[in-house]
């Protein structure tokens, strides 16, 4: 793998305890990739892995809060990868970074190490800008990174369906007004679905939905209470722990029933 080049910044997240080396243009990791890190679900000995992990904001984070998970990164752009197993080792935590498309045919992600049935846990921050609604960056990264095709959702859910042990989760951030997509992109082999909205503030709609869904899980539906980035107050304490890492999500908690 290609040692990182470039342009980099030098970030700080989880209250100081996780750094991250990232570009200083294109694609960054902010508030989405903590609060999927806070919404998953996992312990120590589950092999988690980050689809289209960027610099490894997500899986890292889960990492920082959860000892002794066997982490993989999935990242398509080798320049990202590269600076993802910086952070990992900059940051003393055990990961193995695959440059690889998600969407990849299954025989060429088995020999990467992720057969079928093989992970106890998926997280994923596909892209999921519509390209007929939104104009396309012109850096790149930022294209690949954000821009949807109308097949992502359900190639990426695919993948970690086929990944997945049966009893396996995958946690997902989405668009809030992409939530049908969602149910319907999880409605064959995935149930138990958790979903919970995030507004930017307290009077304003959704613009993030986190979804948590079990592979062949049967429990009804959970609607969890949104949550508020910025109180009319500025930010919330609770949400500030979240960012922090001090505090996770429901969807992080366990499951009830199966």
């Amino acid at each position: 793998m290609a040692e990182p080049k470039g342009d980099v910044t030098d970030d700080l997240f989880l209250g100081g305890r996780l750094r991250l080396l990232q570009p200083k243009r294109g694609h960054r990791a902010g508030h989405d990739a903590i609060l999927l890190a806070a919404a998953t679900a996992a312990r120590g000995g589950d092999r988690v892995v980050d689809f289209g992990a960027g610099v490894g904001a997500a899986g890292l984070a889960v990492a920082t809060r959860v000892p002794g998970i066997n982490l993989v990164l999935v990242e398509i752009n080798e320049a990202l990868a590269a600076l993802a197993q910086a952070n990992a080792d900059a940051n003393q935590l055990q990961a193995q970074v695959i440059v690889q498309d998600v969407t990849a045919k299954a025989a060429v992600l088995a020999a990467e190490s992720l057969g079928a049935d093989s992970v106890d846990v998926v997280l994923m921050n596909p892209p999921f800008n519509d390209a007929a609604r939104h104009r396309a960056s012109p850096d790149a990264g930022r294209q690949v990174a954000h821009m949807a095709t109308p097949e992502t959702l359900q190639e990426w859910v695919h993948t970690a369906r086929r990944v997945l042990k049966p009893g396996g989760t995958l946690t997902a951030i989405w668009r809030a007004d992409g939530l049908a997509g969602v149910i319907e992109a999880l409605d064959r082999g995935f149930g138990s679905l958790e979903i919970q909205p995030v507004h930017p503030a307290a009077e304003a709609g959704a613009i993030r939905i986190l979804v948590k869904a079990v592979k062949g899980g049967r429990a009804p539906l959970v609607l969890h209470r949104g949550l508020v980035l910025r109180s009319e107050t500025g930010a919330d304490a609770g949400v500030q722990a979240i960012l922090d890492g001090r505090e996770v999500l429901p969807l992080a908690k366990p499951s009830k029933g199966p």
